[in-house]
């Protein structure tokens, strides 16, 4: 089982950029996929984006499309997000899941439920200020 670890947040005006980066070692191997969740204050947690673990698939919720990005460098141990023009409702604490190895990519993976990442990051808080 990997475990996550978050860093990159911060505060940014709306319009600006950053990135988030989650280090989980040995995620190469024992993983299916790894996500960015985010949870605001008195919302539920939800599911921003997605990649299969080595690349090949993805999958982002419509609120970030074309403004986020994720990237992993396995060389590394990291998996990214790139957030640009990022606004006010963006704001929230992100967290980094990851799912093991074995589940099926359309259900353990595609369509964000939380209920199937095995580990969790920290998080790591990200405000955006209008």
């Amino acid at each position: 089982q990997v475990q996550p670890v978050e860093s990159g947040g911060g505060s940014v005006q709306a319009g600006g950029s950053l990135r988030l980066s989650c280090a989980a070692a040995g995620y190469i191997s024992k993983t299916r996929c790894m996500s960015w969740f985010r949870q605001a204050p008195g919302k539920q947690r939800e599911g921003v984006a997605v990649t299969s673990t080595g690349g090949g698939a993805t999958n982002y919720a419509d609120s970030v499309k074309g403004r986020f990005l994720i990237s992993q460098d396995p060389a590394k141990n990291t998996v990214y997000l790139q957030m640009n023009s990022l606004q006010p409702e963006d704001t929230a604490m992100y967290y980094c899941a990851a799912v093991e190895r074995g589940r099926p990519w359309s259900t353990g993976c595609f369509t964000f439920d939380p209920a199937q990442p095995n580990s969790w990051g920290q998080g790591t808080q990200v405000t955006v200020s209008s």
